[in-house]
């Protein structure tokens, strides 16, 4: 319950210029320089903040530069925890969980399509330093562009909505775009966020660090059973107690609460404190 309310929190805080709704407008305030480290669409007219993929995109089409400030912003999350970041504070992952909630039948995804995430995640940092149009030599924000449904869900939906003139513009883009969100909308119901585990670049980033961030699942190999509770109560269905550092964790911490014999706990782990390599039981679990 309190992940739940940490997230509705989060998203509605970050989202919370309400003129903007009214409006069909986009907050342009001082605020607006300071990046978030989750997916939550610059253009969405209640965002007080940029959003890290978007801010590197952009930078890297306008001045081909990298943006140093938004890779520190995501690379400090992610060394402190990993993706609990995805698990606690990303309004589009909470959207998920929502739509999950309309069907106790789920899908699972198969482990070749989870790798899927890492390849966008290369694609959305190089492409707009190595892609340009043959007639304007200009590049594109290709990830936000043409993927994003993040961006479509929060930005062009409420935009268009408010907007009549804009509605003259929709295209082909547009409709694809809208095409892309419906689709994983469905994929939402029948599958434990899809868009994090298959498609998500930031999920890709967080994924990486899980192994090397400050706070870590700790499993107590003196008290853990191995029964499987954690495993059956974790929604993306990973062995916590031999992986407890799995990339697709997204740090729910449900497991945390389920272990019966209470091996399991969320803390610093020592070896990132003190530098030094512990047991050989250690080593394995991180």
């Amino acid at each position: 319950m309190l992940r739940k309310i940490v997230q509705a929190v989060t998203a509605i805080i970050s989202n919370s210029y309400l003129p903007g709704f009214l409006g069909g407008t986009i907050y342009q305030g001082g605020m607006k320089n300071i990046c978030v480290p989750f997916l939550n669409c610059y253009s969405c007219p209640g965002a007080l903040g940029a959003c890290p993929v978007g801010t590197i995109q952009s930078l890297a089409v306008s001045t081909r530069k990298l943006s140093l400030y938004a890779v520190g912003v995501v690379l400090a999350f992610g060394a402190l925890g990993g993706r609990l970041v995805c698990g606690w504070l990303c309004p589009f992952g909470f959207f998920q969980e929502l739509m999950a909630k309309l069907s106790h039948y789920k899908l699972g995804i198969h482990r070749s399509l989870l790798g899927l995430k890492y390849v966008i995640l290369v694609l959305t940092l190089l492409l707009p330093f190595l892609v340009f149009d043959p007639v304007t030599g200009i590049s594109a924000p290709y990830f936000c562009k043409y993927l994003c449904p993040a961006g479509t869900l929060e930005a062009g939906v409420p935009l268009l909505l408010v907007n009549p003139s804009l509605r003259e513009l929709v295209g082909v883009l547009f409709t694809w775009k809208v095409g892309v969100l419906l689709v994983l909308i469905i994929a939402m119901i029948f599958t434990w966020r899809p868009f994090c585990r298959v498609l998500c670049p930031l999920g890709a980033f967080y994924a990486l660090c899980n192994k090397v961030s400050l706070f870590q699942l700790q499993v107590d190999r003196e008290t853990c059973t191995s029964c499987g509770t954690c495993q059956r109560t974790c929604p993306a269905q990973i062995a916590i107690w031999q992986k407890p550092a799995a990339g697709e964790c997204v740090r729910c911490l449900e497991c945390v609460d389920a272990c019966p014999q209470q091996a399991l706990s969320w803390s610093p782990c020592p070896t990132r404190i003190t530098g030094k390599i512990g047991s050989s039981g250690d080593i394995q679990d991180f």
